[in-house]
């Protein structure tokens, strides 16, 4: 029974004014917990995080796991979305992650994402973390660990995407500031369908993941919270039970970001990590 994982953090977009500073961190931060769990653990840090070898290590990681083995992959980057192509989104648009290559070689769509995640062997259990933009009485941040500089982890289609590839019927604009049309946007529900496993994001629907500095540090906001949860649960605590957790912290006033669990009943209610 094998326990591996893949931490991948983007700082670095070369050629898109969307650069961030906590994502790199985010991603060492989960291997280092991952490793105290007993995982072992690849990482793909900017330059290494194109979109050619996120693919590739997610296929590796995914395709060769055997029933009963425990997967987990964590993105921390920018987010996007894209024109749907093949009709399979009822809001017309395609949920995506956000490669070091982006500007070169495009962004990586749900649908190749649920492609990945159909090679998955019966019995392995996934479990994917998103930290990024298009990934609900909760206790506030704690003050003295708000911090500052708080950025969006969203890439606008016109920081990337030419400018005679830019949809004017759903964008409405064309610049560095176009940004998601209104309504519904469910990459969660598309993960959650596709695994039958379990997906923690970040935010919810059509909202947005933030970083700031915070304790002296950049790091995304929901990486930091879901960490010091996961150091607060119980050995048998749940999915459920970790997410309750890291609602007492977020969203706060700096961080109006509501963390989502999307897994079946059955799921919600599996030990962490098991």
């Amino acid at each position: 029974m094998a326990r591996k994982a893949l931490c991948i953090g983007i700082n670095d977009y070369p050629g898109a004014p969307m650069d961030q500073t906590g994502c790199v961190n985010d991603a060492n931060d989960w291997a280092a917990a991952l490793i105290g769990r007993s995982f072992k653990v690849s990482k793909l840090l900017d330059s290494q995080a194109t979109k050619k070898g996120i693919v590739a290590m997610m296929g590796h990681l995914i395709g060769n796991a055997t029933k009963d083995d425990s997967l987990v992959i964590t993105f921390s980057g920018c987010g996007t979305w894209v024109p749907d192509s093949d009709g399979d989104e009822a809001d017309g648009r395609d949920e995506a992650l956000c490669p070091y290559d982006v500007g070169a070689k495009g962004v990586i769509v749900d649908d190749e994402i649920k492609t990945l995640f159909a090679t998955r062997k019966t019995g392995v259990r996934l479990l994917m973390v998103t930290d990024s933009c298009h990934s609900g009485t909760v206790t506030r941040a704690a003050s003295n660990e708000a911090g500052a500089d708080t950025r969006e982890r969203f890439m606008p289609m016109g920081n990337w995407m030419s400018t005679k590839a830019v949809p004017r019927k759903l964008a409405g604009t064309l610049s560095a500031s176009v940004l998601r049309p209104t309504g519904a946007s469910r990459p969660q529900g598309l993960f959650s369908r596709v695994m039958g496993d379990v997906l923690l994001a970040g935010c919810e629907e059509g909202h947005r993941c933030y970083e700031g500095i915070i304790n002296g540090r950049p790091n995304g906001a929901f990486t930091y919270y879901a960490l010091k949860a996961l150091k607060t649960l119980k050995p048998d605590a749940t999915y459920a039970d970790w997410h309750r957790a890291i609602l007492k912290y977020l969203p706060s006033d700096r961080y109006p970001q509501s963390p989502q669990l999307f897994a079946s009943d059955t799921d919600r209610e599996r030990i962490v990590f098991a």
